[in-house]
């Protein structure tokens, strides 16, 4: 039955896989895909594992030619269950032998043991044996011989065992073939590592405790921080009580196969750390704040020239009112000159008025890119490079299409400065009105001037009211109030002209903001934000995977 303290373990185990496989989804394009791969592996390798017997420990015996690696198997075990050879190696294919056999099964399936290379000790055999009940013991082929050159069998269970026991003569413990393909890589694996100098009889006491002292200090150096170094003798027995008991020591805890698991998933996860950003940067926001989203649609507004439009809008607004609500003799005096805009001097505003006039504006696609460019920059500083790249090409990700979806958006607001305001209208009847009045005014002061002072005539009798010299006063004073009333009327529309002007310009550029901020946040923020928030799972996957 698996022992609480082992529960605890696997439940952080399983958090910490669950955080592994997280990063596994987040991580194409930000993490080698070799190391991805392995991820991947980790991954399958630990669900199968789990899935399968905790009450049984898997330990291989691994080791180069002429260890006595098969000769040690059959004297922990007590069988002669794996064949040895004096000229060559002669284990061709994985043995295993099984202390308590019930639910070993799938287990071996699993480790893909052949059926016939499989043994089961005995109860009569295991009497004084109990501690080593729930041991699957594996004498691996030599992963130095010429069939280890095209069978990857010892290396794939050298892998996936709970624990790996190095078998070493005192020839060759130093062989660069076990060294540097198998115990420096798995540096970091000391708890679930054991190596042990076999053929000690070979040796007399000083030269074991120097070969033992040599063979600790390279392991040091290879990264195995505190190595576990039993000596034996297969032949003569000597040691391999003190071998058993290591084994039934580690097969009572119960908990090899998760710190297997948990050795390894700790070497990777050095190899993921590369990729974290420097000690001391704060996490990056998922959500870009109002600063960086404002200054944005600034730069954004700037390369649409949202200012030019605004402006060039209300000085022609301004000038187009004079065709309608200035004093008509000021307006038709204004027709002898050309073409008004001249007078503004607005230089290259000029075709941004004309095009204003039908209704269009352009983006600057090199502006636009500018802008998004220097949002993207402002948020991945201290970040990694993979990930600074992923910030950068989400905020670009639609930076082609940008410029033209600003400008059809921007034009479907632009107002078209043919219309007129129906209050012009109304106040062009007025003048037009007055002007009507003044003229009359002047006919009846003429009229009057003439039959009534010069005596030029009598007037029809219906008529003779406008040719009375005593209207003059009257009349000329009438005629003078209408002229007055005409200029104040053209004075006040000015005014409210100007007025209406920069009401009209405010009203225009808020409305053009708010549609580049929309813009803004469709097509460029909300990609960034998307892999920012991709950057934060994946740093917090991290965080849980490394414990």
């Amino acid at each position: 039955m698996t022992t609480v303290g082992t529960t605890q373990t696997r439940q952080g185990l399983g958090s910490r896989l669950a955080a592994l496989a997280r990063i596994v989804e987040l991580g194409p394009g930000r993490v080698d895909p070799k190391l991805l791969t392995e991820s991947g592996q980790l991954l399958m390798r630990a669900g199968d594992r789990l899935k399968l017997s905790s009450d049984h420990t898997v330990v291989a015996l691994a080791g180069g030619t002429g260890s006595g690696k098969s000769t040690l198997f059959n004297s922990v075990s007590g069988l002669e269950l794996s064949p040895t050879g004096v000229r060559r190696p002669t284990t061709a294919r994985t043995h295993a032998c099984v202390w308590g056999l019930d639910g070993a099964g799938p287990l071996l399936d699993w480790l893909q043991i052949q059926w016939r290379h499989r043994f089961a000790r005995a109860s009569a055999l295991d009497k004084g044996e109990s501690r080593l009940h729930g041991l699957i013991l594996l004498d691996l082929p030599d992963h130095d011989s010429i069939r280890a050159l095209t069978d990857t069998e010892a290396d794939r269970l050298i892998q996936i065992a709970d624990l790996v026991v190095w078998v070493l003569d005192p020839q060759k413990y130093a062989d660069a073939s076990t060294h540097r393909r198998y115990v420096t890589e798995l540096a970091g694996h000391d708890a679930v590592t054991i190596f042990v100098l076999n053929q000690v009889d070979r040796l007399d006491p000083e030269e074991l405790a120097e070969c033992v002292a040599d063979l600790e200090d390279l392991l040091r150096r290879e990264g195995v921080e505190n190595p576990v170094i039993v000596t034996t003798s297969a032949i003569s027995g000597k040691g391999v009580d003190g071998l058993r008991a290591v084994l039934a020591e580690t097969v009572v805890r119960r908990r090899a196969a998760i710190q297997r698991l948990e050795a390894d998933l700790d070497r990777l996860t050095l190899r993921l750390a590369k990729i974290m950003p420097a000690d001391g940067i704060p996490a990056a926001s998922a959500a870009i704040d109002d600063a960086r989203r404002i200054g944005l649609t600034d730069a954004l507004c700037d390369a649409v020239g949202v200012p030019a439009v605004g402006e060039a809008m209300e000085n022609v607004y301004g000038v187009r009112s004079m065709e309608w609500v200035g004093w008509p003799y000021t307006r038709w005096a204004a027709k002898l000159r050309p073409d008004p805009l001249n007078s503004l001097r607005l230089g290259d505003l000029r075709d941004e008025i004309r095009g204003l006039s039908g209704g269009s504006v352009s983006a600057q696609p090199a502006e636009v890119d500018n802008a998004v460019q220097a949002l993207a920059d402002g948020l991945t500083s201290g970040m990694h490079e993979a990930w600074r790249n992923g910030i950068r090409d989400a905020a670009r990700s639609r930076s082609a299409q940008l410029p033209q979806v600003l400008s059809e958006e921007l034009s479907e607001v632009a107002p078209r400065l043919d219309r007129v305001p129906g209050w012009w209208r109304l106040l062009l009847l007025w003048q037009y009105l007055l002007v009507l009045l003044f003229v009359a005014g002047l006919a009846w002061f003429g009229t009057a001037l003439a039959y009534g002072v010069f005596g030029a005539g009598e007037l029809p009798a219906g008529l003779a009211v406008f040719g009375e010299a005593a209207s003059l006063p009257w009349v000329g004073l009438m005629t003078l109030s209408v002229l007055g009333l005409g200029l104040l009327t053209a004075v006040a529309s000015r005014n409210f002209v100007a007025l209406g002007a920069g009401s009209e310009r405010d009203r225009l550029e808020r409305e053009m903001r708010r549609r580049v901020g929309g813009v803004a946040g469709s097509m460029v923020i909300e990609p960034v934000e998307r892999e920012l928030a991709r950057y934060n799972e994946f740093y917090s996957a991290m965080r849980s995977v490394q414990g």
